[in-house]
């Protein structure tokens, strides 16, 4: 089969355009023909070298895929050879105590496809059965593509841990990523107040296209703009994922009894804190990571209801990745960036 190639860290250059085996699938695996496959920032977190996560060499990326069915293993009795289809995102054990209870992004071996595991930027990827669910409506591959590990991750961080109720106040900073135009949408589903921030006028029009509230630059001391917006009170939620750039603005941003929820931190881990305001105000720190496959379920349940859609600023050929996680690493995209698989 084709596939876009890591055989070395490095630039986006080091990505190549490679033959490699295709994937051999067991009794309870499923074999799908991938059709489109969306980058993430941990593709670009992962090309440059984690310490944390090594690869081994070749590698291919890729998290969030979708495409056809091609082969089923013997055991597989949940979906068919031909069926268009999404990848849950993240693979565990299936058999921990909090698999079991429901909780498989605990799962001690949890790791995702593109990291611990072979990835989408090829024609195949092999998967566990449970990690194959239909596509939801007449959502194309490319907007199928664009769904699952973002507003996996938004849903996990505003309703689960955040416990967003209708009528608070959200603030979302970094509006134009893939995850950033996730939350917009499923806080204005819950009935929130959304404010939107981000780096560009171009971007914050998008942002109110999506259903924001009120938008702010992201730069400087926004704190004061998230304010005044809001009489003077702050937000109840803050979701962050930039990290250090805009850590302490948005404790900041925070109204008495606030709680910001982080999954990432794209521009460093430094974030600094005054424990008397986090203590005197009541603030809540909350961290997070992906969701479970049950919440995937929720969230696509309201993609069948179009409360939700999914946001991908282009698409680009397999055969140009390198190129597309250029485009990524500039911040020049709103939502999503999708590598069509031919």
């Amino acid at each position: 089969m084709k596939a876009a190639v890591l055989d070395e860290y490095g630039s986006p250059e080091v990505l190549h355009y490679a033959e490699m085996p295709e994937p051999q699938i067991g009794a309870d695996e499923v074999l799908v023909r991938v059709r489109a496959c969306a980058l993430n920032h941990l593709d670009l977190w992962l090309r440059r070298g984690l310490p944390t996560q090594p690869l081994t060499f070749p590698h291919i990326l890729g998290s969030d895929i979708a495409g056809e069915v091609a082969k089923i293993g013997s055991e597989v009795t949940n979906i068919r050879p031909g069926e268009k289809v999404l990848l849950a995102p993240g693979v565990s054990c299936g058999q921990c105590e909090q698999c079991v209870a429901g909780h498989d992004n605990f799962c001690k071996v949890y790791t995702l496809f593109g990291s611990g595991v072979q990835g989408g930027y090829a024609e195949f990827v092999k998967e566990p059965a449970v990690n194959v669910i239909p596509i939801p409506g007449k959502l194309s591959f490319e907007q199928a593509a664009a769904i699952p590990l973002v507003f996996l991750t938004a849903w996990h961080m505003l309703l689960t841990r955040a416990r967003l109720q209708p009528a608070e106040e959200v603030l979302v900073i970094g509006a134009s990523s893939g995850v950033g135009s996730a939350a917009i949408q499923i806080a204005k589903a819950t009935g929130a107040r959304v404010i939107a921030a981000s780096s560009s006028d171009a971007k914050l029009a998008k942002a109110k296209e999506l259903g924001a509230d009120e938008v702010v630059s992201g730069k400087g001391e926004f704190a004061r703009e998230v304010k005044r917006l809001t009489g003077g009170r702050g937000v109840d939620v803050v979701f962050e994922h930039v990290g250090q750039a805009t850590w302490e603005q948005s404790i900041y941003s925070l109204a008495r009894g606030g709680r910001l929820v982080t999954c990432g931190a794209t521009t460093g881990f430094d974030g600094k804190i005054n424990i008397g305001y986090l203590f005197a105000r009541h603030l809540s720190i909350l961290g997070s990571f992906m969701g479970a496959k049950a919440e995937l379920c929720a969230v696509l349940e309201l993609f069948k209801r179009s409360l939700l859609k999914p946001v991908v600023d282009c698409v680009l050929a397999l055969e140009r990745a390198a190129e597309a996680h250029e485009r990524l690493e500039k911040h020049e995209q709103f939502g999503k960036i999708v590598l069509a698989v031919a």
